[in-house]
């Protein structure tokens, strides 16, 4: 009977998902806010219903969440997260003390909202503009979620953006910033400034604002933010930092000293430098919502905090016999954190990347980062509308690093066996998956109904 039950339950779920794709998708974003106000303000504010750590940036967005949600848990507070996009499930994004929301709840949440995103989208018809998209439908109902639970606190990625971001109706206490780059650049800017100022709308009045390092341009128009909404600013590298990072099993034992004192040795089951950063500027965003950045966190919480935390496609190693890695490095900032990641934490002699990527993204610029790793390319697609074709894509790669190097399979099921042979004939190669984060998770099914990391 219960099976019977979980079974209705996910396909009530999954009915939830298909209608939210039936809406505008998110890589058409509107620069909007007013639809998704009156959303929630029919709902009953439910995004006034718990205090918000905000999280916004280019890279890191959703691994430096999830390691503030584990932080958050471990303090004792139930939590609520929404990162976006998905990886296989999109229950995957909306978390309840950190797990993900159950189908049941998706449901009987859906059905309590529905008549009131109805009524949004006739009021919008009326007035001759675009019904709600996917990501405002989401934004709302995530908040709707979040008050059934209740959670104590939530943490919210920003789905693109900032300022005109569906999930800018809230008022972060904490306002994070993961690195600034270039990305999304028809709709954000042309330049990191550019950038940085729609990513600075965040910013509330007194809020208390992390930042990790960013690029000069990035922080000028960040220190103007918080001056202009009288809210204190914490950069890292001044206000707090990583002290020390070494390769240890299965990640690395990190150093940080954060805004309120010192944590040593603590074990980040993550690899990357870049995820020691991202780890340094959680732990500086909870001080910050905790205790002003006044008050230091127990060793304990920490520990646990950062010992528990996970970022399912980011250096994620999902094959073993021959090695196979997923990343979702989706533009030349994140690719050449994975070629980092790889030269530090790993020792393979040549790897070969299973690439695809969608349209709108900085194809020649991720491909020069991920060409300075020895290794052939195997060029497939994901399986979305705005995925560069394979053969298409093929030719692209093909101009810029040559045809020896690459070949094509528009399958990824292929494109993994093809690239898992070269692997197997030699020692010290290795298959990594990027340049999608579609494709890293259609890469991540294979892989476990395929059983290759047993």
């Amino acid at each position: 009977m219960n099976d019977e039950i979980d079974h209705d339950a996910r396909d009530a779920a999954d009915a939830v998902f298909a209608a939210l794709l039936a809406r505008v998708g998110e890589g058409s974003p509107r620069p909007r806010l007013a639809p998704t106000r009156r959303a929630v303000e029919l709902l009953g504010d439910p995004h006034r219903a718990a205090p918000v750590i905000h999280i916004t940036g280019t890279n890191g967005k959703t691994s430096t969440s999830r390691m503030i949600e584990s932080l958050l848990r471990a303090s004792g507070l139930r939590t609520g997260l929404l990162t976006s996009p998905h990886l296989e499930r999109f229950t995957e994004r909306i978390r309840i003390d950190g797990e993900p929301i159950d189908d049941e709840a998706v449901a009987r949440n859906w059905d309590e909202i529905l008549p009131f995103i109805t009524i949004v989208d006739v009021e919008l018809e009326q007035a001759g503009e675009a019904p709600l998209t996917f990501f405002e439908v989401l934004t709302a109902f995530a908040f709707a979620c979040f008050a059934d639970a209740p959670v104590d606190v939530v943490v919210l990625e920003v789905g693109m953006g900032g300022e005109w971001d569906s999930t800018n109706v809230a008022d972060g206490q904490v306002a994070v910033f993961t690195p600034i780059a270039l990305d999304h650049e028809g709709r954000l800017g042309s330049t990191i400034e550019a950038i940085a100022r729609t990513k600075s709308g965040i910013i509330k009045p007194a809020a208390s604002v992390v930042t990790a390092i960013q690029p000069d341009e990035a922080l000028a128009v960040l220190e103007e933010a918080a001056d202009m909404t009288e809210s204190t600013l914490a950069v890292e590298g001044d206000a707090f930092a990583v002290l020390d990072s070494k390769v240890a099993v299965g990640g690395q034992l990190v150093t940080i000293r954060g805004l309120a004192g010192e944590y040593a040795d603590l074990q980040l089951p993550l690899f990357g430098r870049h995820q020691a950063e991202n780890a340094a500027v959680a732990v500086a965003a909870v001080e910050a919502f905790i205790g002003g950045g006044s008050v230091r966190l127990a060793d304990s919480v920490v520990a646990q905090g950062l010992g528990g935390a996970s970022s399912p496609g980011r250096l994620q190693v999902v094959g073993a016999d021959p090695t196979i890695i997923v990343d979702a490095a989706h533009n030349p900032h994140g690719a050449a954190a994975l070629v980092a990641g790889l030269e530090e934490y790993f020792d393979f002699d040549e790897v070969a990347f299973v690439f695809g990527v969608l349209a709108d993204k900085d194809v020649a610029g991720i491909v020069n980062a991920l060409a300075r790793r020895p290794g052939p390319f195997v060029v497939t697609a994901p399986e979305s509308d705005r995925a560069v074709p394979a053969e298409q894509l093929g030719v692209y790669v093909a101009d810029r690093i040559g045809d020896d190097r690459v070949s094509v399979e528009p399958r990824l099921d292929d494109a993994l066996d093809e690239a898992r042979t070269w692997a197997a004939e030699a020692p010290r190669r290795a298959v990594v998956v990027a340049g999608s984060i579609a494709l890293v998770g259609e890469a991540m099914l294979i892989a476990a109904d395929r059983e290759w990391g047993r």
